[in-house]
């Protein structure tokens, strides 16, 4: 299989974005149409994204909010659950961190799958974030 990486595009089509997240249990499909146009508008305004590609077909995505120099934060770590467990999000992950090595990188995420990314080098600390929620879910 030839997986493409691409590290230069962050305008992702938008129903393929959708599709990522629906397939990824993200999203159950009842996004409002003002929401799909602009399910793609936190990665065209992220620092970086990394999408996985299979021919024409986005198999996998993650993006990146970062200052470049001292925090980089992931959000957003995606892939088609076909394409699971091939070493997508792996390599996605290595490829943002690859771009700020020496930045601190954070993640959040839940309990159940927190020991994928402990795997990846990531470790569970005891910061509290205190958060205002999105309008949007």
């Amino acid at each position: 299989m030839n997986i493409r990486f691409d590290d230069t595009k962050k305008d992702l089509p938008q129903e393929a974005l959708h599709c990522l997240f629906m397939a990824a249990g993200w999203s159950d499909g009842s996004e409002t149409p003002e929401m799909i146009e602009y399910f793609n508008k936190p990665f065209i305004n992220s620092t970086l994204v990394v999408s996985a590609w299979v021919g024409d077909d986005l198999v996998g995505t993650v993006r990146v909010l970062s200052d470049k120099v001292f925090r980089s934060v992931i959000y957003d770590l995606l892939v088609l659950p076909e394409y699971q467990n091939m070493g997508i999000g792996r390599e996605l992950v290595k490829r943002c961190i690859g771009h700020y090595p020496n930045s601190e990188w954070l993640v959040q995420t839940t309990d159940k799958i927190s020991g994928y990314y402990e795997k990846l080098g990531f470790e569970i600390n005891n910061n509290t974030f205190l958060t205002i929620p999105c309008k949007w879910f």
